[in-house]
């Protein structure tokens, strides 16, 4: 905003340069008759005699004043330049900012970017050349002086990044819980008073419906990273945006809007950024860059789909082993006190799980919300996290009669997938609205061979369906407990969004190339450890004074939106709803350089 407004302020200081030249140039048009084909001529010569003189600020608004939008773009690149010799770097950058379109607009940044400047850009702590605390001296020591053969820089399988949700990856790609030291005490209480006294703005508001220019946004991001500023936590959290409601296209202002319920945020007790109010996480820039790179895609071509997900799943070696364990230690019966240490030899034989993340960067945010999120949900089915009262664990619904005896070890899968009710658009194709809850859990038993490998039967018994389905429908319930499942709502929203952009060639009709956020070297995402491994997740339950029930787990999550997002699919509006919202939504007198409104 400081460019901006040094910019403004010169314009202010020469208010009466525009009406001088004004007048100039009609003298001008009256000595050739009023020739109008020369009235080109002489605007660039007076803009060529502007620049000579170093008056930037009439030059600029002399190149608004051009009708022709191309015309006008080049103009306002011929005053960025000579202000970024001139030395005013950051006053030429805030004069592309005006530019209308993009492919002009990368192609003046680049320019500009090759100007000297001063200062380094501080890196940040949401990455992509945010504003936050520098970590890397402290890196680069740790990195030097623990094992340095182990980090990825020399070859090693560790990734060193500041990552503290409710699970983490170490440097051997193992998933963890995080440990809260100070338990929501008086330590943390201090730094969100901190934070929100740090950190306020406008888009801290709370708001029923925000409205985020994907175009604008871009754009602003675009010049940030070229002055060598950082960016604001609003950019990164995308005005505090908690669900995509609405998608709506201006081909008349060339952009995409991104429409939902925002509000204030702050750090909870696992440090995700959730709604001050609502408890809800924020959607975040990071996640969306990275879908947007994945649908758009060569690899995939014109498709839109782009299925991506993980799976957990226990070896088969481990799988035969417990069995094997299972035999030999059931020749004794237990007592009371050896069942802990029993199931702690169980979990040992069978060994940590293998993490697949495919289709999506194992090193991105998305990643490491998808696997934590399908982790925990088998925490709950297992009776290893405590669910909520209408949702039991599988093996608290297990009623076994008297005299009957239990099964041996089931192997359950439980796996989270799409789950909308509709995507809507009005008879212009020109707003989309989202409904529906967007995530749901299916489930399927598993049969277990001697050798561990385990068959798929694509049914599940009554209890194994009962979880999966519970689990669905007090889905909001549970989000409000643990937030990592409404994070997994949220990266379900945008790949939604993105899905639907493709499909649809959205960013196509309003001239939207994409040129930062789809390039890695101008907008870097956060990386962080690839998840490989996990504790595995198996549990029993002792029953009818001395019968062991077991389940071991596994499964994934599969995230496919190609049948959502067909032609046929998307049902069309019928009542002009939709058109409605499109036009209360609309930009209209919105400054240019914003790129958030309500």
């Amino acid at each position: 905003m400081g460019s901006l407004w040094f910019q403004r302020h010169r314009r202010g200081n020469l208010q009466w340069w525009p009406v001088f030249f004004v007048g100039l140039v009609s003298c001008c048009m009256t000595a050739v008759a009023g020739d109008p084909s020369d009235a080109a001529p002489d605007a660039e010569m007076l803009l060529d005699e502007q620049l000579a003189a170093g008056e930037f600020a009439p030059a600029f608004d002399q190149a608004l004043r051009e009708a022709d939008p191309t015309m006008r773009d080049e103009r306002l690149k011929r005053v960025a330049q000579s202000q970024a010799e001139a030395g005013e770097r950051s006053a030429a950058l805030a004069t592309i900012g005006s530019m209308s379109d993009d492919l002009a607009r990368g192609s003046a940044v680049d320019q500009v970017a090759n100007q000297p400047h001063g200062g380094p850009s501080p890196e940040g702590a949401f990455g992509g050349g945010g504003g936050g605390a520098n970590f890397g001296e402290l890196v680069e020591l740790m990195t030097s002086t623990i094992k340095p053969e182990s980090w990825d820089e020399t070859g090693g399988p560790g990734t060193i990044k500041e990552y503290t949700n409710g699970v983490y990856v170490d440097p051997s790609g193992v998933v963890r819980p995080v440990t809260d030291r100070d338990g929501g005490g008086r330590l943390t209480e201090f730094r969100r008073a901190a934070h929100r006294a740090i950190h306020s703005s406008d888009a801290r508001r709370t708001s029923p419906l925000r409205k985020v220019s994907l175009n604008r946004l871009e754009r602003e991001v675009q010049l940030r990273l070229a002055a060598g500023r950082p960016l604001d936590e609003d950019m990164f959290l995308l005005a505090g945006l908690q669900r995509v409601q609405y998608v709506l296209t201006y081909p008349e202002t060339c952009e995409i809007v991104l429409a939902g319920p925002a509000g204030d945020w702050k750090y909870d007790r696992e440090n995700r950024i959730v709604g001050a109010e609502t408890g809800r996480p924020v959607l975040q820039l990071d996640d969306l860059v990275v879908l947007l790179r994945h649908f758009n895609s060569t690899e995939r071509g014109s498709q839109a789909g782009g299925e991506f997900g993980c799976s957990i799943d226990p070896t088969e070696i481990g799988l035969a082993n417990a069995q094997v364990f299972l035999v030999e230690s059931s020749a004794k019966p237990l007592k009371a006190g050896q069942r802990g240490k029993w199931l702690e030899q169980l979990r040992s034989q069978i060994g940590l799980q293998n993490i697949r993340v495919f289709g999506i960067d194992g090193h991105s945010r998305v990643a490491q919300v998808i696997v934590e999120a399908d982790y925990r949900m088998k925490l709950i089915g297992i009776g290893l996290e405590e669910g909520t009262a209408d949702v039991p664990s599988y093996l608290h619904a297990i009623k076994l009669a008297a005299g009957e005896s239990p099964r041996p070890m089931d192997v359950l899968r439980w796996w989270f997938t799409v789950n909308y009710d509709a995507v809507l658009t009005s008879s212009d194709r020109d707003v989309f609205e989202i409904r529906g809850q967007g995530v749901k859990v299916l489930g399927e038993n598993e049969m277990l061979t001697a050798a561990g490998k385990q068959i798929h039967t694509e049914k599940a018994d009554p209890l194994n369906a009962e979880f999966a389905h519970n689990f669905t429908r007090h889905f909001a319930d549970l989000a409000a407990k643990y937030p990592i499942y409404a994070e997994l709502q949220n990266v379900f929203d945008l790949a939604l969004v993105a899905s639907l952009l493709k499909s649809e060639g959205l960013a196509d009709q309003v001239g939207w190339h994409m040129l930062c956020f789809g390039d890695p070297s101008q907008y870097t995402v956060s990386r962080f450890p690839v998840p490989k491994t996990v504790e595995t997740v198996v549990n029993h339950r002792v029953v009818n004074g001395g019968k062991q029930i077991l389940a071991a787990v596994s499964g994934g999550v599969t995230a496919d939106f190609r049948e959502l997002v067909t032609r046929e699919a998307i049902e069309t509006d019928r009542k002009g709803a939709l058109g409605s919202e499109r036009s209360r939504s609309a930009p209209d007198n919105v400054p240019n350089s914003a790129w958030w409104w309500d």
